[in-house]
Order: C-alpha cells, then sequence, then structure tokens
C-alpha cells in the first residue's frame, strides 16, 4: 500500500489592504471634520461646498486634486489656509476633503 502523502497546507489569505486612514497613524477625518471644517462646509457658510453637495464638489473636482489641494494650504476667499486645521498635515487634509466628498 501506498502510504499517503499529507495535503498541502491551506495557502495563506492575503492580508486585506490597509484603510487609507492607516496612512495617517489613526488620524480620524470625520473627527477632524467636525473639529475644524464643520462651522463652513456644513452651512456653505462664504461659499464653502457644503459636506454632501455632490454638484458643488464635482465643480472644485473638475479643477483637479492639484487645484483643491493648492485651495486646501494655501486658502481660498475666506477659507484660511488649512481650513482652520494647523496641525494637519497635506496627507491628512486630502483625507477629509475625500471624506466630504464621500458623504
Amino acid at each position: 500500500p501506498q502510504a499517503s502523502q499529507p495535503a498541502d497546507p491551506a495557502p495563506e489569505p492575503e492580508p486585506a489592504a490597509a484603510p487609507a486612514v492607516a496612512a495617517n497613524d489613526g488620524f480620524d477625518p470625520a473627527a477632524k471634520y467636525q473639529m475644524s471644517c464643520m462651522a463652513c462646509h456644513a452651512t456653505g457658510a462664504a461659499g464653502a461646498p457644503k459636506i454632501g453637495d455632490t454638484a458643488a464638489w464635482d465643480e472644485k473636482m473638475a479643477k483637479g486634486w492639484d487645484a483643491v489641494m493648492n485651495n486646501v494650504m494655501n486658502g481660498i476667499n475666506a477659507m484660511p489656509a488649512k481650513g482652520m486645521c494647523m496641525d494637519c498635515n497635506q496627507e491628512q487634509l486630502r483625507s477629509i476633503v475625500e471624506y466630504m466628498i464621500a458623504q
């Protein structure tokens, strides 16, 4: 009789892709939005595109990420540089913009 060989072990599952937040060391875009951005982006104050206003965000995004992030970093109209999130880096600010667009 032929000895049976053990079956090959099951392949290790592929690790799940890390969420974008992991790149920001636990940065929470929703919480930071609440603290730094909501006053204007929830109400549309001073022409800020409102969170959830797809048409307003589409108009901004039509200019491309470089233009949007230039405005975020340097300010535009009544929005100050970094939109009141002085401790945010560019990657974190982009994740806040992505959060606002996704709502």
